[in-house]
């Protein structure tokens, strides 16, 4: 599920630098993109379908969350092609370190959370008037 990637789109794009290193692509069989990560002004952020659905300072949460739209894509039959730099990688597996874990364990860590802790929208309506 993951080669190198060296950031560019297109070996012959001349894009202007813009402050944003792109540092994953999800593409599916046909090429297309689904998904990827970029960073921006020193913060990690994650695009799905065209629009940036989350940012975090945390490599390894970036990286995971991608892994897992690559794997959940791929339980539908379809293929998915991720590809990541080695700088994303490597603060990936850094800051996992620091916690006193390989990445592979933040990040069945993180699944295991995001199994028991469903988003906010999955819950239902919140009141956040205080009144019941």
């Amino acid at each position: 599920m993951s080669s190198k990637f060296n950031g560019s789109r297109n070996d012959g794009d001349t894009t202007p630098d813009t402050g944003i290193e792109a540092h994953a692509d999800l593409r599916d069989g046909a090429g297309k993109l689904l998904g990827g990560i970029v960073r921006r002004d020193g913060e990690w952020v994650l695009g799905m379908d065209g629009k940036m659905v989350g940012s975090s300072d945390s490599a390894a949460t970036m990286l995971a969350l991608i892994r897992r739209a690559a794997s959940m894509h791929e339980r539908t039959g379809a293929i998915a092609k991720l590809k990541f730099s080695d700088a994303l990688r490597d603060a990936a597996n850094a800051e996992a370190r620091q916690l006193g874990l390989e990445f592979q364990q933040f990040e069945a860590q993180l699944d295991e959370k995001m199994k028991s802790d469903p988003p906010s929208s999955a819950r239902g309506p919140t009141d956040r008037t205080g009144l019941h």
